[in-house]
């Protein structure tokens, strides 16, 4: 065999076996060396040896691409998932406005579908923008929501406050307001505390009631309609009596949740009194506003509804005294339409986190003119064009005369009775107007 021969068939087994490594050992066999030739032995491999490592490689590799496949399928399904978990879930207020006209009242009524809410709206824009998970629009437990009162059916509110965990996405209000109705808007968003919680941290709720001033119009010497207007002499008189609601008062006979001796029916009104009258499409109206630590279901319109039935002449201003009392006596309730929450207030909470660095103070002072815009564009008309079309001051006025100022329900409680005392401000069962 020639030279060329011979190292053409050494090449041969080279390609055969595979380069030649120490790590082989004696399992390699090696050729003789050639006489004359100098060359280096060459490592020659089993092919069965050879073929059970390729294969082994071969399956290994096989695994490795098969699992970075299946784990690249997991983070391409789980996408969307994971980028939310990546965003800070954080505790938040929102400062909602809305007109109620349509709804029974603010809180969901998890499970029925016949009584359509505010949070009803609400909890869907949220679901919808992304900044909540869609199980917990089924159970706001979960994102601890919380708002600081029940608006009941027919009421608006322009300083609503709600507290709730959120994932803090882009551009989180222009996503929320892009699935509601002009009528419901996120006004403001901020960052509170992790125990935050906009009820139980409220210390006093604003609330205005608008109604036409024929409402003050007394039933035997002035008109009943809307070409009244309130005289200084009657405003005067209306702010006397709504003083008498100020301070802490057992307010049993307006609302119809609690008993006389309920510690919880007495509550702290820190102010209430009638602002000037304006004209508003030919109908005068005017606006009282009262402030108090809480209200319990139907108070204010209770309180309104008194005072109106003294000055139209139907109730003597006695009854005012009366109402304290544990005798029962029959208040008339106004109807729900003018009433608005205006404000909600933190003063509290503020003084221990809205100076610290890390909040911003809850007084909404930047979203004045978005309050203002919004009563203009949404609450007030819509008090207005019900009042024009449904007359439904008008109607409730015509039943005043049914009422019996002068009977209780029960005897007069003794002068020695004490009513039991509470915290002034008890939120009680958290019922609001």
């Amino acid at each position: 065999m020639g030279l060329p021969s011979l190292r053409a068939a050494a090449w041969a087994l080279r390609r055969a076996c595979g380069p030649w490594t120490p790590r082989l050992g004696p399992r390699l066999l090696c050729l003789p060396p050639m006489a004359g030739n100098g060359e280096a032995p060459v490592p020659v491999g089993t092919q069965q040896e050879q073929d059970r490592k390729g294969r082994r490689g071969w399956q290994g590799t096989a695994r490795i691409w098969e699992e970075t496949e299946q784990q690249a399928k997991k983070l391409k399904s789980s996408e969307d998932g994971e980028q939310h978990r990546k965003l800070p879930k954080r505790k938040v207020v929102l400062l909602v406005a809305y007109s109620g006209k349509g709804y029974h009242g603010m809180q969901r009524n998890v499970g029925s579908s016949k009584f359509k809410t505010i949070e009803d709206d609400l909890v869907s824009a949220l679901v919808r923008s992304g900044c909540i998970p869609e199980n917990h629009g089924e159970d706001m437990r979960k994102m601890s929501f919380q708002r600081c009162a029940r608006t009941d059916k027919g009421v608006s509110a322009a300083g609503q406050v709600v507290s709730l965990k959120v994932w803090l996405i882009d551009d989180l209000l222009e996503k929320i307001n892009s699935h509601l109705p002009s009528h419901i808007r996120i006004l403001g968003l901020k960052r509170v505390t992790g125990g935050f919680n906009s009820k139980n941290k409220c210390d006093a709720r604003t609330y205005f009631y608008m109604l036409p001033t024929f409402a003050f119009a007394h039933k035997d010497r002035d008109a009943q309609d809307e070409t009244y207007r309130l005289q200084a002499e009657t405003l005067g008189r209306v702010n006397r009596l709504l003083a008498c609601y100020r301070g802490t008062h057992n307010f049993h006979n307006f609302t119809s949740q609690k008993g006389p001796r309920e510690p919880s029916a007495r509550r702290y009104i820190l102010d209430m009194f009638c602002e000037e009258p304006f004209v508003r499409e030919g109908m005068e109206f005017a606006v009282i506003k009262v402030k108090g630590q809480s209200f319990m279901t139907h108070q204010i319109r209770k309180m309104v509804g008194l005072v109106v039935a003294i000055v139209k002449g139907y109730a003597p201003e006695s009854v005012l005294e009366r109402c304290w009392g544990e005798a029962k006596v029959d208040v008339p309730k106004a109807p729900g339409l003018g009433l608005v929450l205006e404000r909600v207030h933190f003063e509290k909470y503020n003084q221990r986190f809205g100076h610290d660095g890390l909040h911003e103070p809850l007084d909404w002072a930047r979203e004045e003119a978005e309050v203002a815009a919004f009563k203009e564009q949404h609450i007030y008309p819509t008090i207005i064009s019900t009042e024009r079309h449904e007359r439904s001051m008008a109607q409730w006025l015509s039943t005043l005369p049914v009422h019996d100022f002068s009977a209780t329900a029960h005897a007069a409680a003794s002068p020695g009775t004490k009513v039991p005392r509470t915290l002034e401000g008890s939120d009680g069962d958290g019922g609001s107007d």
